[in-house]
């Protein structure tokens, strides 16, 4: 399914998304924004099931089982055209010229519109934007162009200036978890810290909740958290020598260990487990907010931050662990 109502949130953008189909005044080209995993591709294909079942105007939304509407979910309906690139980083000229450029004086085959859709479209080579200009300029009557960016700022200001701007806004943690309870069967405790990694992306938040590697590298930093005061130098530097080898993501390790201690300074202040990303590990944070000061756990937190600025400029990722983990056992 991929409707509008499958857009969590967003109420606005979805009502003035509808409004212009329903009276005919949809923009020739939409800048579709959000980060990798916010529902730009959700976006373009409840665009694409509005404008072309064969059933709206019974309903509001998208039947989902008429002849467009299947060929639309399944990606083959003709007027609904996805731009295709062969280099992962770059879209070409040439590519923007063969699949829309040079198609789009031709009229739709079976709606009464041609939808383009140009996913990673900050890809777009600067000779590419270039040629496409004339159509965003002079687009015939009957096409519509989404392009879905993560990034704006490659794009031409010239580009930039001639789309409608469709900002896909972050969810909150309520909609978020409300809609993982209702699709996966998980621990409480896993679901909270995925809604709170995700930081309102729900794409975001069903990659870590189904993948089998976050799940496990969880574990592992909730195993160091609570024992690393126990730890002498030699094992601190085994374990930093072994996440540096084995962790697919040192800064996604790097953010889960500051929620872990963002968790400790709040229970450290309120003495209250609600609310808490990790409140199954209550015995372990009462334990260590017992023998850790506000400046020691703030500290820390500082550390992770100097840490992780150390890995994106490429500093010795296992001296850099080490440095932090003997840190975070003195402080």
């Amino acid at each position: 399914m991929a409707g509008l109502n499958d857009i969590l949130g967003n109420d606005l953008m979805k009502e003035q998304l509808q409004h212009a189909v329903e009276t005919g005044q949809l923009s020739h080209a939409y800048l579709v924004t959000g980060e990798k995993g916010m529902g730009k591709k959700t976006f373009a294909r409840a665009l694409s099931l509005m404008l072309f079942c064969e059933r709206r105007g019974q309903q509001s939304e998208a039947c989902m089982e008429c002849p467009s509407c299947k060929k639309v979910l399944s990606g083959n309906h003709p007027d609904v055209i996805y731009v295709t690139h062969e280099k992962p980083d770059s879209i070409s000229v040439e590519e923007i010229r063969s699949q829309l450029i040079d198609t789009v004086g031709i009229r739709p085959y079976e709606g009464k519109r041609k939808l383009y859709i140009v996913d990673e479209a900050e890809k777009l080579t600067v000779q590419a934007q270039n040629a496409l200009l004339k159509t965003l300029e002079e687009p015939p009557e009957y096409i519509t162009i989404l392009l879905l960016v993560s990034d704006t700022r490659p794009l031409l200001p010239t580009v930039l200036s001639r789309t409608v701007k469709v900002a896909i806004k972050p969810r909150t943690d309520s909609q978020i978890r409300e809609y993982l309870t209702a699709h996966y069967d998980v621990p409480k405790e896993q679901m909270d810290v995925c809604v709170a990694f995700a930081m309102g992306n729900l794409g975001r938040a069903i990659d870590l909740l189904t993948n089998e590697e976050f799940a496990e590298w969880y574990h592992y930093v909730m195993r160091l958290c609570r024992n690393i005061r126990k730890m002498d130098s030699a094992e601190i530097s085994a374990e930093a020598a072994k996440i540096r080898e084995k962790c697919p993501d040192l800064q996604e390790m790097l953010a889960l260990l500051q929620l872990w201690y963002r968790d400790l300074m709040m229970y450290k202040v309120t003495k209250d487990m609600n609310g808490l990303v990790f409140g199954a590990e209550r015995k372990a944070l009462m334990e260590l907010a017992s023998v850790s000061s506000y400046e020691g756990i703030e500290s820390i937190m500082e550390d992770i931050e100097t840490c992780s600025v150390r890995l994106k400029a490429n500093v010795n990722p296992e001296l850099a662990l080490e440095l932090l983990f003997l840190n975070m056992k003195e402080k």
